[in-house]
């Protein structure tokens, strides 16, 4: 941490808020650019949290700069007090932007200012690195090594214009690859692969031989590890603070300030991490891997998986509301008792090959590894988390194979999670463009725990350098009907006539992929325009082929809905087709209804409307990027409008000049086809 004691200062700064604001102005010279005000109050604020302590909510619209904004005052807190911080993003894409971009551009500056560069690295979770030991054959391979060959790696198959390897084909580039990379790291992988490729040279944290690995000296993970804990920023992403917040905050070097980015996301990927299922397929694969891997019988553990099956088998799909039924409660107690039976049996069996080569420590870290995740989501499901309304739990059958139903268990409420793990006894700045929903920072501020934690916490809105009413329209049509099942005929009418008008440049953002569908169909049938529909390819291929061809149209659903960043005139209209309220069959969010009412809340609001308001804010932020984009939203759902929720949305919205008038946006929107930049 840091790369001398004592203060710095630089160009007669002697105050860590001075020398960020400096910091600052350096980074945006070397850019190029004028300052921006919401940056720099962005800047100052965070300057205070991170060096009192204190947690700090900041919303900052596209275009904001908050990256920078909260980069300089960290890195230069970092130098000074020797504190480390420790960044985090929802998205791949804004992971790298900061590690190859902004980090070393912030770093620049705050060397020049303080004298002292803030050292960088990147930590992801252990499987997002290549294992040496794995590679060299150390682990036993699944069932699909036999379609690696040499032979088999000569073939491929084309998807549209796209040439994709086999998986054979990509595990040889893969074996290659691990030969030659110095980070191991699968996102410096380019082209990438399929994860099944990659579940070929990766293993889990719970698999890996630690310091009897003959490759431990060189192992990645533990590398990037060692970096960060030497380091005084650390870039990572919410997975990881997702597993620290579900108990093991070990996957996380000390820090000193923590700073989430796309933080309106946190909440739903700590859920994800603290979420368990649980079939009679994922029993028997268990079996098989203790039986091949550490030469375990499992003969009372398959039949365990069985009555699992029969239980489940006579149950609808859907949220157990009133806890487990009777049947399916003892279906996991006996699975229960022959998993600890098995895992007891691994355990001996480690100890009976305890010497043995390092191909059979692998095989048996696998067995454990297998066993122990069965037996710890088994332990969870017969808690009794469900009855003391701790988690929700429902039945589902996977609507693609053979796959038989599977128990699903997930976190209600994990704000208690986030404040004792994440946020407690450091500072914290999250960050997002849309933070504020219906204008308010309360739904935010009770997700992310900030209302049990023991820090002062506080809320600003840094504004957006945008005139969101000059360069852009919210169309609502009114005359619609309310949606119903789908998307109606008069709908899909209005989404023809809006293309038709704009002569492309769309981005379709949908509820349903029925709903993205239909409206692909209907597009191709009615023009000439070129149509990219999410399911046809991989997305990042088409949001690449969108942004290439100005009079294309792009449609999908909820993955479309964040992180698309398409500027400029390829991206002149972003039509939505409805509200997105959860489904109503959710079991999450009924359980989340359920709790707020039952604290005296309004449970629509707190989880419904809110989170409606959250994707609307995001999928309206798709159009306008930059200073210069100009463009029409429209929402074609008349519920926006009539509904008495309605204001609470549209205040979550950029401020788009708002109108009912389907002339006015036709006009407009044919004014944009025809115009140049």
């Amino acid at each position: 941490m840091g790369s001398s004691s004592g203060r710095v200062s630089g160009g007669g700064k002697d105050t860590e808020l001075e020398r960020a604001e400096a910091a600052l102005a350096e980074a945006v010279s070397r850019l190029g650019g004028a300052p921006r005000e919401g940056q720099l109050e962005m800047v100052r604020r965070v300057s205070d949290a991170v060096g009192t302590g204190s947690h700090l909510l900041v919303q900052a619209g596209t275009g904001t700069g908050k990256s920078l904004g909260y980069l300089v005052p960290s890195m230069v807190h970092a130098v000074d007090a020797e504190e480390r911080t420790v960044v985090s993003t929802a998205t791949l894409a804004l992971q790298r932007q900061v590690l190859t971009k902004d980090a070393p551009l912030a770093a620049d500056a705050v060397e020049a200012v303080t004298g002292k560069r803030p050292t960088v690295a990147l930590l992801k979770g252990w499987q997002n690195y290549v294992c040496k030991h794995r590679v060299d054959g150390g682990y036993p391979a699944d069932d699909a090594d036999a379609l690696f060959s040499a032979s088999d790696a000569t073939t491929r198959k084309r998807v549209g214009e796209a040439t994709t390897a086999t998986l054979g084909e990509q595990v040889v580039r893969l074996r290659e690859w691990a030969a030659e990379t110095t980070t191991g790291d699968r996102d410096d992988l380019v082209p990438g692969v399929s994860d099944r490729a990659w579940a070929q040279v990766s293993v889990s944290k719970a698999e890996c031989l630690g310091s009897s690995c003959p490759f431990h000296d060189e192992c990645f993970p533990e590398l990037a590890r060692a970096a960060a804990a030497e380091a005084d920023l650390v870039v990572t992403n919410h997975a990881m603070l997702g597993i620290a917040a579900a108990g093991n905050p070990n996957v996380l070097p000390e820090h000193d300030v923590l700073v989430v980015d796309e933080a309106h996301e946190l909440a739903d990927r700590v859920r994800s991490q603290g979420t368990v299922s649980l079939s009679a397929s994922a029993v028997a694969r268990v079996a098989s891997t203790v039986r091949r891997d550490a030469g375990v019988v499992a003969t009372e553990l398959e039949s365990a998986g069985q009555s699992l099956q029969l239980a489940l088998a006579d149950l609808p799909d859907g949220r157990l509301a009133e806890g487990l039924p009777p049947a399916l409660r003892d279906a996991l107690v006996l699975l229960d008792t022959a998993g600890r039976q098995v895992a007891s049996d691994v355990r001996e069996a480690a100890k009976a090959k305890k010497g043995d080569s390092a191909d059979s420590a692998g095989a048996v870290a696998l067995a454990r590894t297998a066993i122990g995740d069965m037996v710890d989501a088994v332990e969870r499901m017969t808690s009794d988390s469900v009855g003391k309304h701790r988690d929700v739990a429902w039945i589902e059958r996977p609507r693609m194979g053979q796959e038989p139903p599977r128990l699903t268990l997930a976190p209600i409420d994990v704000a208690g999670s986030v404040a004792d793990t994440l946020l407690a006894d450091r500072a914290a700045v999250l960050t997002s463009a849309t933070l504020a929903l219906g204008g308010s920072f309360d739904s935010m501020v009770h997700a992310l725990g900030l209302t049990l934690s023991d820090a002062p916490w506080d809320g600003i809105d840094v504004g957006t350098p945008f005139d969101y009413a000059r360069q852009g329209i919210l169309y609502t049509p009114t005359h619609l009907p309310k949606p119903g099942f789908g998307i109606s005929e008069a709908a899909l009418d209005e989404v023809l006539a809006l293309a038709e008008a704009s002569q492309g440049g769309m981005l379709g953002l949908f509820s349903s992929r029925r709903a993205a569908e239909d409206a692909a169909e209907l597009l191709r049938k009615a023009t000439d325009l070129t149509v990219y529909a999410q399911g046809e390819d991989q997305l990042p291929t088409l949001v690449e082929a969108f942004a290439a061809d100005e009079n294309a149209c792009l449609v999908g659903t909820l993955s479309l809905w964040q992180g698309v960043d398409v500027p400029g005139r390829t991206c002149r209209l972003v039509v939505i087709d409805r509200i997105p309220f959860p489904r109503p069959d959710d079991p999450v969010a009924q359980a989340r209804s359920e709790a707020v009412a039952a604290a005296g809340g309004n449970g629509f609001m707190s989880v419904s409307a809110t989170h409606a308001a959250l994707l609307l804010a995001q999928g309206a932020g798709r159009l306008v990027r930059r200073a210069d984009d100009r463009g029409v939203v429209a929402v074609l759902d008349p519920r926006l409008r009539t509904a008495r929720y309605g204001s609470f949305l549209a205040r979550s919205m950029p401020a788009l000049w708002p109108t009912r008038d389907q002339d006015t946006v036709l006009a407009a929107l044919g004014r944009l086809a025809q115009s140049e930049h």
